[in-house]
C-alpha cells in the first residue's frame, strides 16, 4: 500500500514525533539520523532534507515536545475553575509521575545543553514559560482571597526548582522513592507557599 503523501509541515511534524521517541530512548548521544528515519520507513535523505544535520533534528525536537508542553500547561491553568484547583492539578501535571512529557527526555536535554548551546533555548523558554504561567494563576488566586501567597514568582520558583529535583531521583534512581511519597511532599510544598492547610489539597490520589 502506497504511503500517504504529507504536506511538508505535516512530514515534518511526523519526523519531529519520531525524533523525541528516539531521543527518550536512546539519549541524545546515540541517536542517529538512520535511527529516526527507520521509525517512519522512510530514508535518512529524507530527514536530511528537512533538518540538514543531526544536530538541527536535535534541537527542534526538543523545541517542538515544549511547544507541545506549553500547548497543554495553558489548556490547564486557562479553565474556568478556582485558582486553588489550577496550581493543584498543574504541580500534580508537572510532577514525575504526571501527565507531562516524559522526563527522561528533558533530563537528556539538560545534559546535552551543556555541551550544546543549540539546546539551551527550548529548555529555558520552557522554564521560564511554565514559571510564569504558574506564578499567574497563583497571583490570580491571591487577589481572589482563595489563599495568601505574597511572591507568586518566587513561589513558583521554588515549587519548580523541588519538582525538578523528585524528577531527577525518580528517573535516574528507579524506586527510590515512592509515588505517593513524591505527591505527598509536592503537596506540603505548595500547601506552603499558598499559606493553606495540606489537608486542603486532598489525598495524594485525588
Amino acid at each position: 500500500m502506497a504511503r500517504v503523501r504529507l504536506s511538508v509541515s505535516e512530514r515534518r511534524e511526523e519526523l519531529l514525533r519520531a525524533a523525541v521517541g528516539q531521543i527518550e530512548a536512546r539519549g541524545v548521544a546515540a541517536v542517529r539520523i538512520s535511527d529516526v528515519a527507520a521509525v517512519l520507513g522512510v530514508s535518512s535523505a529524507l530527514v536530511l532534507y528537512h533538518f540538514s544535520t543531526k544536530e538541527k533534528l536535535v534541537a527542534a525536537a526538543f523545541a517542538h515536545a515544549a511547544q507541545g508542553e506549553l500547548a497543554r500547561l495553558r489548556a490547564l491553568l486557562g479553565r474556568r475553575a478556582p485558582a486553588l484547583e489550577r496550581v493543584h492539578d498543574a504541580v500534580r501535571w508537572y510532577a514525575p509521575t504526571g501527565g507531562a512529557k516524559g522526563w527522561r527526555l528533558w533530563i537528556e536535554g539538560w545534559a546535552a545543553a551543556l555541551r550544546e548551546p543549540a539546546l539551551r533555548e527550548p529548555a529555558r523558554a520552557l522554564d521560564q514559560q511554565w514559571k510564569a504561567a504558574l506564578a499567574e494563576v497563583v497571583a490570580e488566586g491571591t487577589a481572589a482571597g482563595e489563599f495568601v501567597c505574597a511572591d507568586p514568582v518566587s513561589a513558583a520558583g521554588r515549587l519548580t526548582a523541588m519538582l525538578d529535583g523528585l524528577a531527577v531521583q525518580m528517573t535516574s534512581y528507579a524506586g527510590s522513592l515512592p509515588p505517593a511519597t513524591m505527591l505527598e511532599w509536592a503537596d506540603e510544598a505548595l500547601a506552603r507557599e499558598l499559606g493553606i492547610d495540606r489537608a486542603a489539597l486532598g489525598r495524594p490520589g485525588e
